[in-house]
């Protein structure tokens, strides 16, 4: 099962477990000489030995007998709380196969693994070549989270009431409720980590990842990440160019919008940009989100044919942990399964979670409308005082915002958790789409509710450019500390007496030193991010051309600061595979076709807009016609943009048509030799 490039590697990883202790296994063509540890349990501190022999035991037994078919080392000794476990050869070719991964066939073009082929396969004889280490970590956790009990019966060491196990009820979720298990994890590979951070944050040029090694080692969830952000900074240099130019190069750039004393009407001074400045930004914006959507829909699926994620089959895969229901046949698998009726799901999900999340956006106008009724009457009370005190209540307002705003997304998000596990999805990937998709929501209309508002209902411009400029300036100084100052100041000083002591201790055990760690918390933070930027860049930059610029900036170091947290400071997360960023890369087209919607109505905003306008002769109905109208017709051009630059190049759309042709030639020769 060792390759020999990955031999020293290896051996670094198992020095400390004696081979002699792993479980074995029946099968000849998995017997293996060296065992590569890939995934840690995590017992209690009190766990009985007797329980976890009764765990060893379950993990090494057949599928066919309720078992999960997986190599299991005990640790240091039996009483100890860990559990590291492997897998044999046949049990990660029948996952691969499970899962729809693609790999090389013997005339070097990726196809769906099939087992019963499987000696047509490059590097099938070698686990550590034929699959990543993402892949095979991912595959031990995937088929740990498929234990199920038979049978009704008692786990071993545990008291009646806790530890009795339903039967066909999830064996890994019952000993995480019983406080068997702390935490499963997957296993860094030091040396592999190093040199990937050595190619990676290391290295002193700007541009570039090394994305299939990032692939290989934490999996296509990380690498569909880094690719993306690295290709959005790549795609900020356009509109980062043009900003600069309209700013400063141009006459009145700076986009400076002044209100005339004693009125209530705005208008730019001399400075301020010209109707053409606006249009330009307005519709570059426009037409470069869409480009920018569309070009990486080319790429992700370029990648995802790289990677071998072109044909997932998550659908005929078995049930995620969390799901339950009524025992019954699957009608699609033919496999005895927990069954829930999409009816039923569907019903809860329009009768019940969107209330509750209209509610909750309620709350958050509530909120925005509390703020601005209370800054005016601080302002009002400080112009009639003018005194210290009140200058210091001016800000009052805006802190207590904050603070309602924070307090509302905590309570927000435990709210989408406890929904969305409600509605009991039967795939991972449709449980994480919906449990975004409500967050996105509250994410968006809390960031750019008041944006809105102060854009289309207050028609303030100078406003809108100011809060704007607040905002990303904040934003970017706030990521700058927690994505590069805080991960350095933790690493090089917080850290080094603990690395010290790694490094001076030869015995130490590597494995369980890990558990130190804290655990990745995601890229969901990383991913909103992202996509308020985007917002930013694509519905409001003609008000701040500068926008781009400035996320330019950020986003340079952000790539590096990024890599260094996820390869330093955490522990190593479990990767699905997958296809491509899921419902992110439907967050932003959304995002770009609102785009066409403010910014034609902000252009239509623009004093000199409507001062050229007024001059014209054209009353303002007539205006809004003619908005409206080109409004439409940009729609109508993203359409037809997006129309005419296909999803995926032709090499890769063949490519998944033989794929899917290869397949079904597959299935007919298994049926024929049934």
């Amino acid at each position: 099962m060792t390759s020999l490039g990955d031999k020293g590697s290896v051996q670094t990883q198992t020095k400390v477990l004696s081979q002699d202790s792993w479980t074995q296994v029946s099968c000849p063509c998995c017997v293996s000489k060296q065992v590569e540890p890939l995934v840690l349990i995590q017992l209690s501190d009190s766990v009985q030995p007797v329980t976890k022999r009764w765990l060893i035991s379950l993990i090494e037994t057949s599928k066919r007998h309720g078992g999960a078919a997986l190599l299991a080392h005990p640790g240091e000794d039996e009483c100890g709380d860990v559990v590291v476990v492997s897998a044999p050869r046949c049990t990660f070719l029948k996952a691969t196969e499970d899962l729809g991964l693609c790999k090389k066939y013997h005339n070097e073009d990726m196809v769906a693994f099939s087992y019963h082929d499987r000696d047509n396969f490059s590097n099938v004889d070698d686990m550590q070549e034929f699959l990543t280490l993402a892949e095979r970590q991912y595959i031990v956790k995937n088929e740990l989270d498929s234990l199920q009990a038979q049978k009704k019966q008692r786990i071993p060491g545990i008291p009646e009431a806790p530890g009795v196990l339903e039967a066909w009820e999830n064996i890994c979720q019952k000993l995480v409720r019983a406080g068997v298990i702390k935490d499963i994890f997957p296993l860094h590979d030091q040396q592999r980590l190093n040199d990937l951070g050595r190619r990676w944050y290391s290295k002193k040029q700007i541009w570039g990842q090394p994305l299939d090694a990032i692939q290989s080692y934490f999996g296509s969830t990380v690498a569909f990440y880094f690719s993306f952000l690295d290709f959005y900074t790549w795609a900020l240099v356009p509109p980062a160019f043009l900003g600069l130019v309209l700013t400063f190069l141009l006459p009145g750039g700076g986009g400076v919008v002044k209100e005339q004393a004693g009125e209530g009407a705005m208008e730019e001074d001399d400075d301020g940009p010209s109707v053409s400045g606006h249009m330009v930004q307005a519709v570059f914006s426009m037409l470069w989100s869409t480009l920018f959507i569309e070009l990486w829909k080319r790429r992700s699926s370029s990648l995802s044919h790289r990677w071998g994620t072109l044909n997932l089959a998550e659908r005929f895969a078995g049930p995620r942990p969390g799901f339950h229901g009524t025992l019954g046949l699957n009608p699609e698998t033919g496999r005895l399964e927990p069954l829930f009726p999409e009816w039923q799901r569907q019903l809860r999900v329009g009768l019940v979670s969107l209330p509750l999340v209209g509610l909750l956006m309620g709350l958050v106008v509530l909120g925005m409308t509390c703020f601005y009724h209370g800054e005016a009457l601080v302002q009002g009370f400080h112009q009639d005082s003018g005194s210290l005190f009140s200058g210091v209540l001016l800000y009052m307002p805006s802190m207590a915002h904050i603070v309602y705003t924070n307090m509302l997304g905590n309570v927000y998000h435990a709210v989408a958790m406890q929904l969305t596990e409600w509605e009991n999805h039967r795939e991972e990937s449709s449980f994480q789409n919906h449990h975004t998709t409500k967050v996105l929501l509250f994410t968006f209309f809390n960031n750019f509710a008041v944006l809105f508002h102060i854009a289309f209902y207050k028609q303030d411009l100078p406003l809108l450019r100011k809060r704007l400029a607040s905002m990303l300036i904040g934003n970017q100084l706030v990521n700058q500390c927690t994505e590069v100052v805080v991960p350095f100041i933790v690493d090089r000083f917080l850290s080094a007496p603990h690395k010290k002591e790694q490094e001076d201790d030869l015995e130490m055990d590597k494995l369980r030193a890990q558990r130190s760690l804290p655990p990745y918390p995601g890229l969901f933070a990383e991913y909103i991010e992202l996509l308020l930027q985007f917002g930013y860049l694509s519905l409001f930059s003609c008000v701040y051309p500068l926008t781009a610029v400035l996320l330019l900036l950020n986003n340079i170091t952000e790539i590096r600061g990024d890599a260094y947290k996820i390869c330093k400071l955490f522990r190593k997360p479990f990767s699905a595979p997958v296809s491509n960023m899921g419902v992110w890369q439907t967050a932003f087209e959304v995002l770009g076709f609102v785009s066409v919607m403010s910014n034609c109505w902000l252009l239509l905003l623009s004093p000199r807009v409507q001062e050229f306008c007024l001059e014209g002769g054209i009353s303002g109905k007539n205006i809004i016609l003619v908005a409206i109208l080109v409004e439409h017709v940009l729609i109508l051009v993203k359409m037809v943009l997006a129309f005419m630059i296909p999803d995926e190049p032709d090499w890769v759309r063949i490519k998944r048509e033989q794929i899917e042709f290869n397949s079904m030639q597959a299935l007919g020769q298994q049926v024929r030799m049934i």
